[in-house]
């Protein structure tokens, strides 16, 4: 995949993200292209959620949007 066909696809999940998720920040948001593991610590973070429930929610978004 090349890097233009990589940018516009984030730039599709990051409206979700926000749609989602609207407390994030644009820059929060950023720092997750390539490291979708992290989501869940922003989560944590932004909106005070146990671990457990910070991490089953990254990974169903994860999964309902293809995005490893």
């Amino acid at each position: 995949m090349n890097k233009d066909i990589a940018a516009g696809n984030f730039k599709q999940l990051k409206g979700k993200i926000k749609e989602q998720w609207g407390k994030l920040t644009d820059d929060e948001i950023d720092q997750l292209e390539g490291n979708a593991e992290i989501l869940a610590g922003k989560l944590q973070e932004r909106y005070g959620l146990a671990r457990d429930d910070a991490e089953k929610q990254a990974k169903e978004f994860r999964s309902r949007n293809n995005w490893q």
